[in-house]
């Protein structure tokens, strides 16, 4: 059984991790691919996080009608900071030993793969699948090689999708009032509305 794994803050939940999802999802012949929303992202200390309770309802809007998407809460039950080495490794430990998982990140954070936490050992419980991002170049695997031997044999490199949405862009469009509705779902757009998000 092959299961890909799309974590993120989901800080708004946007077009663009669905259009992700799914193309990967049918590019690797995947059975579902799993969000899985962070708790405390270790990397991401640049601006406080809406409350998982929030996060967590878009991202059960957004995919509520995607049959071939779940939702772990797996990081958000972890008590101190997010590791996608203890996630897979968890998932991994639910799902059993013979599930094939795709760990789906985009370039700008392969290339940032020697600071995550145990990269080696991650690279051992699952396949990278980096996705082009607008703007990033294309990953040098020969250096990720220098930093992580053995890397490059466990990375899929996709060109392709590459929309240009960001959450950041999003939450300060919000900020100044601007439509978002061809930015997000449009029941998280809603939600945004409704509970005064990002203002």
């Amino acid at each position: 059984m092959k299961i890909g794994i799309l974590g993120g803050t989901f800080d708004p939940v946007h077009n663009a991790h669905l259009i992700i999802a799914e193309e990967v999802k049918k590019r690797l012949a995947l059975r579902t691919v799993i969000f899985v929303p962070a708790g405390q992202p270790w990397l991401k200390t640049d601006h406080p996080i809406t409350p998982a309770e929030h996060r967590l309802a878009m991202l059960r809007l957004a995919l509520a009608e995607k049959p071939g998407f779940t939702i772990s809460e797996v990081e958000l039950e972890r008590a101190g900071p997010s590791y996608s080495v203890d996630t897979v490794a968890e998932l991994m430990g639910a799902l059993g030993e013979k599930t094939e998982f795709y760990f789906i990140l985009g370039w700008d954070n392969l290339n940032q793969l020697p600071r995550w936490h145990e990269p080696a050992r991650l690279i051992t419980l699952c396949t990278l699948v980096a996705v082009h991002r607008p703007g990033v170049p294309r990953p040098d695997l020969t250096a990720l090689d220098d930093k992580i031997p053995g890397a490059s044999g466990r990375v899929i490199v996709l060109d392709s999708p590459s929309e240009d949405i960001s959450a950041t862009d999003i939450r300060e469009r919000v900020r100044k009032g601007e439509d978002i509705r061809h930015l997000v779902p449009a029941p998280v757009a809603e939600y945004i509305k409704k509970h005064n998000l990002y203002q």
